[in-house]
């Protein structure tokens, strides 16, 4: 694969995502790599535990603006699109959010549905889609370097990637309502005091960390671990994460189609403030 990688060795998968000259934002060939990824390690049984970790700066940054405002590509749209085989793709932008996040939240399914742990490794910025698929992971450690945006309202857009499903249940409902209607970027200890990071550790030491606790996980009772995590997952109602991953990709689908996303995305290349309607 091209922007993300692979590698399973002694019981620990680890996917690297890596775009580093977008932020490890997603186009739709990456985010349809993503969900390869995603699944192989959720399936493969020589997995014990998987770690989600990224290259540059950015752990991830969500969909890729650029690829949206470019109105995708038309080969990546087509099942999307009429039966004629002249139709070209409307001039909108909900299209191509949603091939996008199709792959996206396929994969945040089979992440959450596996009988393993998975491990977000943060070093550098979640914003938007990276935020929420950091928060559906289960275990989050940052290092130094990370920070956390819920991001999306910079755009007017709603939020999608499970980020309104995991985060009123990780920090409770008046917590979340302030990070979405304010948005503020949370240092890797601040997100940590709100419940969104299980640990911090130092830059400089952070891979050699989140390896120890992956080699930990990998040489546990894996199998009580996965039976557990369902019936976890049963307590936290996760048999309602597909459906609200459905109404997550319609709203923002409809969103993105109207005047403010469209000031939005104007005004985040223009380098400006958007003047929202």
């Amino acid at each position: 694969m091209e922007y993300v990688d692979v590698e399973v060795a002694d019981g620990i998968g680890w996917m690297t995502i890596d775009r580093p000259d977008r932020f490890n934002a997603m186009d739709v060939a990456m985010a349809q790599e993503f969900r390869e990824a995603g699944l192989k390690l959720a399936r493969d049984d020589d997995v014990q535990c998987a770690v989600i970790r990224a290259t540059g700066k950015a752990f991830c940054s969500g969909v890729d603006l650029k690829y949206v405002y470019d109105h995708g590509d038309d080969d990546d749209l087509s099942y999307l699109l009429p039966g004629d085989a002249d139709a070209t793709q409307a001039e909108a932008y909900g299209k191509t959010f949603k091939q996008c996040l199709e792959y996206i939240h396929s994969a945040i399914t089979e992440i959450r549905t596996a009988d393993r742990p998975f491990v977000a490794a943060v070093d550098g910025i979640a914003a938007a889609g990276g935020f929420g698929i950091a928060m559906c992971c289960d275990l989050v450690y940052a290092s130094t370097d990370a920070a956390f945006e819920w991001a999306y309202h910079d755009t007017g857009l709603t939020g999608a990637e499970s980020s309104t499903f995991f985060l009123p249940r990780l920090v409770g409902f008046r917590e979340a309502m302030e990070l979405m209607l304010r948005s503020p970027r949370l240092s890797a200890t601040e997100a940590k005091g709100r419940g969104l990071v299980n640990d911090v550790f130092d830059a400089e030491t952070f891979d050699d960390e989140v390896a120890k606790i992956a080699t930990e996980i990998a040489d546990g009772p894996t199998g009580a671990y996965g039976t557990a995590k369902g019936l976890i997952n049963r307590a936290a109602d996760m048999d309602r994460l597909d459906r609200h991953l459905s109404a997550e990709r319609d709203n923002l689908t409809r969103i993105a189609d109207g005047r403010d996303f469209e000031e939005g995305l104007e005004a985040f290349f223009e380098n400006r403030d958007p003047d929202f309607e």
